[in-house]
């Protein structure tokens, strides 16, 4: 039977050092460095972790002369290309690009001199790289002139943005200048999700894809699950970034997980199913999971591993998997694709699983 597959919108493709964005290519992971640009080993050191998990494309910020001034050390040294996010002085994206960043981010709301986006514009142009223009809720709004944000806030925020970008653009289209990228972000997912929809009809410029300040893990990746799983479902977006405060390389999982379970993106790993528990249960399901999840955290290659808490669900889900527990009390029943393998007892429960994984890949070599 074949899987139904998501049919993505036509873009225009760019190139982002080696990581192709639109024009068919699969959606990329993006995320941000936490720690100051100027820092080059910790910056460096927060690069290779976000490589080393997964992700395509790396964004810093360039905010001042002593960011800029370290980038050349880092792009040359980062095993991903670097993209330079730069807010208020266009001199940083000049700086940035001089220094071999490979793609530059501006924000209409802060950087809206012509003049100035044009020198910026040249400079792109002569360096072969793109450019992301890139809007927020807060990037829109005019704080200066109380009679135009009186006429901004009659507006829905999507609209805005969109109106944002567009005005932005003209320079862009003056200048023959189409390697970019566009974004618009909100903290609310329906916002993102109208906005996002809105661009992809008007334009065809690839999307990035993302919520602003969405909050903490727990709230953060609900909500930018919720808007970037509809807008990807719909083919809409051509990279990502999942953002929440903490430690970015959370973002990278979070990221791998959604693009793999609306299939643009080929699993890697140990995959683990764990059943949600209820009053059958009679092991420590979430316990077991998380250990086996570790204990294969080094498996390159996709596989299933499931651990069931009881006879109802467990047998569907051994059938399916690479490999299973099948918990009951003190002990669980084993199976390696379907078949019965053994019984253990409650302490090998984790060390059984990982040997059935472990043996299969070494088969399948």
């Amino acid at each position: 039977m074949k899987l139904p597959e998501i049919q993505r919108g036509k873009t225009r493709g760019v190139s982002v050092g080696g990581v192709r964005i639109g024009g068919g290519a699969p959606v990329s992971i993006q995320s941000m460095t936490t720690t100051p640009t100027s820092d080059v080993r910790a910056t460096l050191a927060q690069i290779e972790a976000l490589a080393q998990a997964g992700c395509d494309i790396v964004r810093v910020a360039a905010a001042t002369p002593a960011d800029t001034a370290a980038l050349g050390e880092i792009v040359a040294a980062a095993p991903v290309p670097i993209v330079a996010d730069v807010h208020f002085r266009f001199q940083r994206a000049l700086e940035s690009i001089e220094a071999g960043v490979h793609k530059i981010r501006l924000n209409p709301g802060n950087i809206s001199d012509k003049q100035a986006v044009r020198e910026v514009i040249d400079a792109a142009k002569d360096a072969g790289i793109p450019i992301r223009v890139g809007v927020n809720e807060g990037s829109v709004m005019d704080r200066t002139d109380g009679d135009r944000r009186t006429d901004q806030l009659a507006k829905p925020m999507d609209e805005l943005m969109v109106e944002t970008i567009a005005d932005y653009l003209e320079v862009f289209i003056e200048a023959d200048f189409h390697d970019l990228v566009l974004s618009a972000k909100s903290h609310d997912a329906m916002t993102t999700i109208a906005v996002n929809r809105a661009l992809s009809e008007r334009f065809d410029y690839p999307l990035h894809l993302g919520l602003t300040h969405a909050g903490t893990a727990s709230t953060g990746l609900v909500r930018s699950v919720a808007a970037l799983g509809t807008l990807l479902a719909e083919g809409i977006g051509d990279t990502v970034r999942i953002s929440f405060a903490g430690d970015p390389v959370a973002e990278v999982a979070a990221a791998k997980e959604l693009l793999a379970s609306l299939r643009l993106r080929a699993r890697e790993g140990a995959e683990i199913i764990a059943c949600p528990t209820c009053g059958r249960t009679e092991a420590d399901v979430a316990t077991l999971a998380e250990e086996v999840r570790t204990a294969l955290a080094d498996v390159k290659p996709h596989v299933t591993v499931a651990v069931m808490g009881c006879i109802v669900n467990g047998p569907g889900e051994a059938d399916g998997a690479d490999a299973a527990a099948c918990c009951g009390k003190g002990k669980a029943a084993i199976y390696r694709q379907g078949k019965y393998v053994r019984t253990v007892g409650e302490e090998e429960i984790v060390e059984a699983l990982v040997t059935e994984v472990r043996s299969l890949l070494e088969e399948r070599g």
